[in-house]
């Protein structure tokens, strides 16, 4: 029986952060200082940690002092994730919640 099984590629972090930042951008968001923004209120932030990308979105947006959900984001797949629950949020909070 023949094994056609294959790996993925390598996980890149800077590659990954870089298209997580084009993604985030598309969706509206404004990066300011590490964060992303939507009319100045912090939603996501994202870094390279290691062989990992460090990524986090607000439980609720909030100008005063927002909580964060954090996450540790090892693949495309990981990411690609990330940026769907992300636009599902972002649709969720609406204009009312900023």
């Amino acid at each position: 029986m023949d094994d056609f099984a294959f790996a993925p590629p390598p996980f890149r972090p800077d590659e990954a952060l870089m298209r997580l930042k084009k993604d985030l951008r598309e969706l509206g968001l404004a990066e300011r200082e590490g964060r992303f923004e939507r009319r100045g209120v912090a939603i996501a932030k994202a870094a390279v940690e290691g062989s990992a990308l460090q990524a986090a979105v607000v439980k609720k947006p909030s100008r005063s002092s927002p909580e964060w959900s954090a996450k540790t984001l090892k693949s495309g797949t990981e990411v690609r994730e990330f940026v769907a629950d992300l636009k599902k949020k972002l649709a969720g909070w609406g204009d009312r919640d900023d």
